[in-house]
């Protein structure tokens, strides 16, 4: 028994500096939308800590422009992270690579809400989509493909 509680202390304190460490990503959704929640479970199962926030879709839409954010690549939420919007369901993978290349830039988008993206995947059903770096002139260009 005593080396169970040595061993659960151990992963407990192990866990502890990897959680201090996560990279905290603010998201405004709308209440009630189970896609915005599962994208939210994905980052986090990929090393972020995700913080939402139910706003009113006025209020949505108001943010993503103020945030700059072209209405050609809106999709159900918009989040926050280090400086950087990140529009919809953008893969955790192509989060770590913006904020690792640090480029000049609005955000990453991925407009609509393709099948088989982060928290739109149902099942084995999915489309080929992209992920677009917003450049602050308003101006995107393909960051990454997923198929």
């Amino acid at each position: 028994m005593i080396r169970a509680s040595r061993f659960a202390a151990a992963a407990l304190f192990a866990a502890v500096p990897a959680l201090a460490h996560a990279t905290e990503i603010t998201v405004a959704k709308t209440s009630g939308c189970g896609c915005c929640v599962a994208w939210m479970e994905h980052v986090e199962e990929h090393g972020f800590r995700a913080e939402g926030e139910n706003v009113a879709g006025g209020t949505l839409v108001r943010r993503k422009m103020d945030l700059g954010v072209p209405p050609e690549m809106a999709s159900c939420h918009t989040a926050e992270v280090d400086g950087y919007v990140i529009e919809g369901h953008v893969p955790a993978e192509d989060i770590r690579r913006l904020l690792d290349e640090r480029p000049d830039a609005v955000g990453l988008a991925v407009p609509e809400m393709p099948l088989g993206s982060p928290g739109m995947d149902f099942g084995n059903r999915s489309e080929p989509y992209a992920v677009h770096l917003i450049r602050p002139d308003g101006s995107t260009e393909v960051f990454a493909r997923h198929e």
